[in-house]
This record gives C-alpha cells, sequence and structure tokens, in this order.
C-alpha cells in the first residue's frame, strides 16, 4: 500500500546501501503509521485555528455596533490587534511549555482557552454595560489559544526528516490557507439566521447570524481536543529520520539514539526571524490597503469594495493553495534559499507595478469636504472597509478619492491592471516567503525541541500582524499610495539584502555539521 501514500510521507526510513550495519529498518511500519496520523491530526488543528479567526471576521463590526453603540473604529482597531497580541504573548509561552512536557497539554490547554473565548463571544450580549471589553477580552483570548500554531510547527519540525520537512510544512501552510478561505464562507452560511435569530432561554443563549459560527468554532474545537487525546503521540526523528529520545515520549526504547549535538546558528535564527516578520508585514499591509485603495482609486461604493475585494482575498487563498502544491515539488529540484529568493524578487515586482504614474488621476469626492485637514486615519477606519453596517445606505454616500486627503488632487490613477497584476504577483511571493521562512527555520535548528524558538517566530508574525496594518493607514492616509508603496519596495529590497548577506548561513544543523549532505 506504500504507493497510496501522498507524496512528502515516505514509506518506513532504511539504511544507506545493502550489506552494510546502516542496512536495517529505522523505522517500523506501526511507528511510521503513528507518527503520520499525529501530524495530521495537527493538520486539521491549524485548520480549525484558522477558522475559528476568520469565521467571525466579516460580522465583528456589526455585532460590535449592535451589542455597545458606544464602539468606534478606534476600539475597532483594538478589538482587531487583541488577537495578535494574544498570540503573540503565547506563543513563547506555549513553546516552552512544549520542550518540557508532553505537546498534547499546551496544545490541548491552548484549545480550551479558545472554546471559552468563543463561548465569551456568544455572550457579549448579556453584561448590562461595557459589552466592548468583553469582545475585547474574547478575541484575546482566541489570539492566546492560537498560541499553539508554535507548537503544531515544532511537533512537525520534530517529527520529520529533512526529507520530509518542506512536505509537511506546506501541508500546514494549506490547512491554514484553507482555514482562513473557508471561514467567511461558513459565516455566510449562516446569515439566513439573521440578526435575530432565536433565544434558548433557559441558558440565556441567542442564537443568531453573530453567535452560531463562534458555537460551531467552538463544538469543532471540543471535537479537536477529543482527537489529540485519542490519536496524538509522542514523536520525534533526527534529519536522517531516526528516532530521538526525548523527553516528551511517553515511553522510552533502547532503539532511540542520542540527539547529535551541535551549536544552533544564532545569527541564522535572527535572520530568519526578521524575513518572517517582513513576510507577514507585507501580507498584512496589502490586506489592509485594498478595500480605502480601491475606493479611493475606483470610487468603488463600500458595498462594491466589500464584494470585489472579498472575491480578491478568496482568490488568493485558492492561489496560495496551488503555490504550495507547486512549491513541494520545486524545492526538490532548486531547494528552499532559492525559492525564498524568488519569492521576495516576485513581491518587490508586485510593489513596484503598485506606483501611480501618468496623467490620469482618481475621482475626487468633493462632497466629502469639510476642511483643509489631512483626517487622522485609525487603524479601526482603514479596517471599516472590510465590513458594511446594516445602516448605512452605500447610495447616498459619495465615492471617490477624498479631498481631505490632499495627495489626491497630484497623485496619478493607479489603473485597474496595475492593481490586478500586483495583486497576483503579491499573492504568489507571500505565500512561498512564508512557507520557505519557517521551512528553513526548522531545518536551521535542528532535531532538538523547537518549541520556544518557533514561539518567537510566531511572535514575530504576530507582531508584523499588528505593526502593518497601523504603518500603512498612517502613511497612506498622510502621503498617499506612491510613498506608502515606494516605502514597502525599499522594505523588500533591504530584505533581499538580508537573505543575500545570510544565504550561506540558511542551511540544515546537521548539513553544517557534515553529518548529512546537501
Amino acid at each position: 500500500m506504500a504507493d497510496l501514500r501522498i507524496e512528502g510521507e515516505r514509506e518506513p526510513l532504511l539504511g544507506d546501501t545493502p550489506g552494510s550495519r546502516e542496512w536495517d529498518i529505522l523505522e517500523t511500519d506501526e511507528h511510521y503509521k503513528s507518527r503520520w496520523r499525529s501530524i495530521r491530526i495537527l493538520y486539521l488543528t491549524m485548520f480549525l485555528s484558522s477558522v475559528g479567526f476568520s469565521i467571525v471576521i466579516l460580522s465583528i463590526w456589526p455585532y460590535l455596533q449592535k451589542i455597545d453603540q458606544t464602539a468606534d473604529t478606534r476600539f475597532l482597531g483594538w478589538v482587531i490587534a487583541s488577537y495578535s497580541l494574544g498570540q503573540m504573548v503565547a506563543s513563547p509561552i506555549f513553546g516552552l511549555w512544549s520542550n518540557y512536557r508532553p505537546r498534547k497539554e499546551p496544545l490541548v490547554v491552548s484549545i480550551f482557552i479558545s472554546v471559552a473565548a468563543n463561548c465569551l463571544y456568544a455572550y457579549v450580549h448579556i453584561p448590562a454595560s461595557h459589552n466592548k471589553y468583553y469582545m475585547l477580552v474574547a478575541r484575546g483570548l482566541l489570539g492566546i489559544g492560537a498560541g499553539n500554531v508554535a507548537v503544531v510547527r515544532s511537533y512537525t519540525a520534530g517529527a520529520t526528516s529533512l526529507q520530509e520537512r518542506t512536505s509537511s510544512m506546506a501541508n500546514i501552510s494549506m490547512c491554514q490557507a484553507l482555514g482562513f478561505i473557508l471561514g467567511p464562507v461558513f459565516q455566510t452560511c449562516f446569515a439566513f439566521i439573521g440578526e435575530k435569530g432565536v433565544t434558548w432561554d433557559v441558558i440565556k443563549l441567542r442564537i443568531n447570524m453573530y453567535t452560531t459560527p463562534v458555537l460551531l468554532s467552538a463544538f469543532l474545537g471540543i471535537l479537536n481536543i477529543i482527537l489529540i487525546l485519542a490519536i496524538l503521540r509522542e514523536h520525534r526523528v533526527d534529519d536522517s529520520g531516526r528516532q530521538c529520545k526525548n523527553i516528551n515520549f511517553e515511553e522510552a526504547s533502547t532503539d532511540e539514539i542520542e540527539v547529535p549535538q551541535g551549536n544552533i546558528d544564532q545569527v541564522a535564527v535572527v535572520a530568519i526571524n526578521v524575513l518572517f516578520f517582513v513576510a507577514l508585514f507585507i501580507f498584512a499591509v496589502f490586506e489592509t490597503i485594498i478595500a480605502p485603495l480601491t475606493m479611493d482609486m475606483y470610487a468603488w461604493t463600500q458595498e462594491q469594495a466589500v464584494l470585489y475585494n472579498g472575491i480578491i482575498l478568496a482568490a488568493l487563498g485558492v492561489e496560495a493553495v496551488v503555490i504550495f502544491v507547486g512549491v513541494k515539488l520545486l524545492s526538490k529540484k532548486i531547494g528552499e534559499r532559492a525559492i525564498l529568493l524568488g519569492g521576495l524578487i516576485v513581491v518587490w515586482v508586485g510593489f513596484f507595478i503598485l506606483l501611480p504614474w501618468g496623467n490620469q488621476f482618481p475621482k475626487i469626492q468633493w462632497e466629502d469636504l469639510h476642511n483643509n485637514s489631512i483626517p487622522n486615519t485609525t487603524f479601526g477606519e482603514i479596517i471599516i472597509g472590510l465590513w458594511k453596517s446594516p445602516m448605512e445606505d452605500d447610495n447616498e454616500r459619495p465615492t471617490g478619492c477624498s479631498i481631505e486627503q490632499a495627495w489626491c488632487l497630484y497623485t496619478p490613477v493607479i489603473h485597474l491592471a496595475q492593481f490586478l497584476t500586483s495583486v497576483v504577483l503579491i499573492g504568489v511571493g507571500y505565500p512561498v516567503c512564508n512557507l520557505m521562512s519557517y521551512t528553513l527555520y526548522s531545518k536551521v535548528l535542528g532535531p532538538k525541541p523547537q518549541g520556544v524558538y518557533m514561539g518567537w517566530l510566531t511572535a514575530s508574525g504576530s507582531g508584523a500582524r499588528i505593526l502593518g496594518p497601523m504603518f500603512i493607514s498612517q502613511v497612506y492616509a498622510h502621503w498617499g499610495p506612491r510613498w506608502a508603496f515606494s516605502l514597502m519596495c525599499g522594505i523588500v529590497v533591504l530584505t533581499i539584502t538580508l537573505l543575500g548577506v545570510v544565504y550561506r548561513r540558511l542551511i540544515a544543523l546537521s548539513v553544517r555539521y557534515g553529518r548529512i549532505q546537501e
């Protein structure tokens, strides 16, 4: 049945050559099946974590307005950022925990926190006041629960050989991307329930279009906990695929070997953290700016922006899945470092194409003129383009580039062909940079426990998702797309330079010490 196994999940590992002492079974068939069952459970965990984040992303703003009329766009920014803040704080903690205890423990605890957060979200309408703060806490707790991403990546890195690593990491990324795609789809499916819905008086639970998605997410979280407890086993192999001794193992085995010694290249570790930060920063900037940019450049109404940009982001998710499949095949021929460099170059070209040029200018929104000052656009006001409040009538709102943004008067329009070409290129480059960064990271760290290091990597990505929207909202509002995208081009150039400097250092620990040929 070996021919039926999916690519990247190899047959039980063998030694080097027939007749040698190494020509023996390094992994039994039973161990192989148990190892991959455990890894697949973590694929599911990553998928459900992504769904839990995105399943309410389209309804947060109208729900926040409904439960607390004192909430404004500034507070919305904090609600959105609280998820990443929670994940940034929790990731190193869960990572450290997973280094010294069975990985089931941080996984179960983190998922339980997510379940509790979803339940709290479903009840934020109950308190008589300060409801918005309960939502803030709920999203923050959900982010803390999502800190288990570090554990998932650490486990997968430790349970796969170098030959299996890229494929396994690509599968994790695919599950994550699918979760982000399907979450809003699930949300849309529950829209027919309506805002009123039904109320379960005994437990004071209101089941409507806002709470049903989180209740589903909570149920799936409980199911995930059951599967982890029933199926997940502790497995750890070295870069060749031999079982290693580990404090996380439930049973000791005389066949297990000691972890090879060697110092981790800390320069490479720091460099990859920076590369991963930039990769997440790039996409955070792009998904934040897409709504206001299209409304300014093409005079789209808010309803059109939500519809068209929703389609674009969904298409990018599908594109990412295709890219992950392609990268799994391409990495075997040219290596992860070259693919990462290519991804950064593609991203740079994408932002360069977005630079305004020509003598055609966007439609000016004269009707919105109140004074000559540049508005102090907040993170929440930029994000607000992703939602449409039921109380707003788009047909009565002026469209075009607001005269309050002084740059609208002298900045050429970004043509739709430019924009769509850039979308495709950034949609290719971002998933490549994201996947290759933490795949290389896991190889640089070697077979030692990676929980803490993966925690810091996840924290750097969370920081990027916080700082990216803050950066682009201020630069775009005050100086416009020319400065915004020029600065992004500069950031990517600096990142490419950094990659060039550390290029030779981004190799697997076992390759660095000559135990395995690259």
